[in-house]
């Protein structure tokens, strides 16, 4: 199985359950390996979230992922969603700091995926595939995993009054989850609403987008969807929370009553085994109590982004000839990808070529050296320049033309002595490669007097 992204950006607005904000949310295509990521489009830096276990720091009544002091909110639905699609790598730009409710379940979410066309990349998808019986239990509350090849979710749900009980079981794919799963909608106790309103919650709730259980009976805007349409949502949050586990999940899921906290605790659970099983070290040490707390984690270097401003501190480069918008992500040493928006105001399409214009290759190659330039400056202290020594293996795939979002994405191969350095760049287009070098620099003395 490929990994798959989307092929095209798609946007849907709407109001935010618990801040009762607007709130426009954009899914945008994203290249192999990298994930689910939120954007903060509303914050001056444009912050970058990687969601996952040990990012969570609210749970009540929604899943919250912070990291540092930049956060988003009730993340539990669009996650679900782009799990339930089987969709590995996204950017999800919001904003405000909580995605849209719409009408409380994930109908609207995979009709944006779908609008968006789900793409299979190059590489293959990942998963952990549970090997062992895994339990969390909270008093009645509970989830056993056993090994399963694939995903199947079995799931009993009942309110505080033992009212309201039902039961069931399904294989996930991304055809069931659409038709059985995603238009489950939310649902609260009428008793709660006054208590969660204090707390700052349900801004903007409504029967429009969410299912009310008073007493017993089912108060809604519209008939249920399904008989049994509250299990179905607990399935639908399982589906979102258990996807902050980091890659998708092989395993048979066996629910009693869960919800957003023990959800996390089970996630964390997995997390801990499938870390102990690549032998690889966890984010941070996270235990029961930090996952029930607002403690938060600060971002990991992998995901701190540059903007306009920082660039041209590191880049001498400037118009015409400054070629990257934007970097989202950088670990130092290591990697990073930036963004290059094609207007056609680009002076050079003027004449290449006027009637169907199209980027010259040797532009894309620059771009690639300018983000391998950031990312080497980046290393070293003091103001230097790099320069070009070579170009290999130089290939081109399918042209760039005005309108294209270029998301670059360099490798540093090697690094003599902070003075020579190889690296590899490749520039994608809705998640296609578009071109593809390997570069040899050399940085000069500094020049800082």
């Amino acid at each position: 199985m490929k990994q798959y992204t989307i092929r095209h950006e798609a946007s849907l607005t709407g109001k935010a359950l618990h801040t009762g904000e607007p709130v426009t949310l954009t899914l945008k295509p994203a290249l192999e390996d990298q994930g689910i990521v939120f954007c903060r489009t509303d914050l001056p830096s444009r912050p970058m979230i990687r969601p996952s276990v040990e990012k969570v720091t609210d749970l009540l009544r929604n899943t919250t992922v912070a990291s540092g002091h930049n956060c988003v909110h009730t993340v539990e639905h669009i996650l679900s969603a782009l799990h339930g699609c089987g969709i590995d790598n996204a950017i999800v730009e919001l904003d405000a700091e909580e995605p849209p409710v719409m009408d409380g379940s994930a109908k609207d979410f995979v009709a944006l995926i779908q609008k968006a066309q789900p793409v299979a990349q190059h590489k293959g998808r990942g998963y952990f595939a549970l090997k062992e019986t895994v339990a969390v239990t909270s008093q009645e509350h509970s989830i056993v995993a056993l090994p399963h090849d694939g995903l199947r979710v079995t799931c009993t749900s009942q309110d505080r009054q033992g009212l309201h009980t039902q039961h069931f079981s399904i294989d996930i794919d991304p055809e069931t989850y659409a038709e059985q799963i995603a238009p489950a909608r939310t649902f609260t106790v009428y008793e709660d609403i006054e208590g969660l309103l204090e707390k700052g919650k349900l801004q903007g709730g409504s029967l429009d987008s969410a299912i009310v259980l008073k007493d017993d009976k089912i108060l809604t805007k519209e008939p249920l969807r399904f008989e049994n349409e509250l299990v179905r949502h607990k399935i639908l949050d399982l589906i979102g929370d258990v996807l902050l586990l980091g890659l998708p999940l092989k395993a048979h899921l066996i629910a009693i009553c869960p919800g957003h906290a023990l959800n996390a605790k089970f996630t964390q659970l997995l997390r801990e085994k499938y870390l102990a099983s690549q032998k690889l070290k966890p984010e941070r040490n996270a235990t029961d109590s930090t996952i029930n707390s607002a403690a938060h984690d600060t971002e990991s270097t992998a995901e701190v982004g540059l903007d306009i401003q920082n660039i041209m501190q590191i880049l001498p480069h400037r118009y015409p000839f400054l070629l990257i918008d934007r970097v989202t992500s950088i670990t130092p040493g290591e990697s990073l990808v930036a963004i290059k928006n094609v207007s056609i105001n680009e002076p050079y399409f003027s004449g290449h070529f006027p009637s169907r214009p199209v980027m010259p290759g040797v532009l894309q190659i620059e771009s690639m050296a300018q983000a391998s330039g950031v990312l080497i400056l980046s290393m070293v202290k003091g103001k230097y320049l790099a320069y070009l020594a070579s170009c290999d293996n130089v290939k081109f795939r399918r042209p760039v033309q005005p309108g294209d979002q270029i998301e670059i994405r360099v490798k540093l191969l090697k690094n003599r002595s902070n003075r020579f350095f190889r690296a590899t760049g490749e520039c994608y287009v809705e998640g296609q490669l578009a071109s593809s070098v390997e570069f040899s620099f050399a940085r000069d003395k500094d020049i800082a007097g």
